[in-house]
């Protein structure tokens, strides 16, 4: 299982429009509101970092009131898990 999460900038007025899609979609399994630099935090968790990407891309970055996105692929290395 991978992990992701992404920093979303949304248009004014789209926050809440866009917060209730993302709920929807099964890979997000975390929708935070931010103030600051970006608008929304989600995590995404799919079996790979291939299908992290395509969640972004064909999903996430096709809604109305996405203006800019930052991913960011999570990483086990520091857990100790293997």
């Amino acid at each position: 299982m991978a992990t992701g999460f992404a920093l979303l900038s949304i248009s004014p007025l789209r926050e809440k429009q866009v917060f209730e899609s993302l709920r929807q979609m099964p890979e997000i399994t975390e929708v935070h509101p931010l103030f600051g630099e970006y608008d929304i935090l989600v995590k995404i968790q799919c079996r790979d970092i291939d299908q992290i990407g395509e969640v972004v891309i064909k999903k996430i970055r096709s809604l109305d009131g996405i203006v800019d996105s930052k991913t960011l692929i999570g990483t086990k290395s520091l857990s100790g898990e293997s």
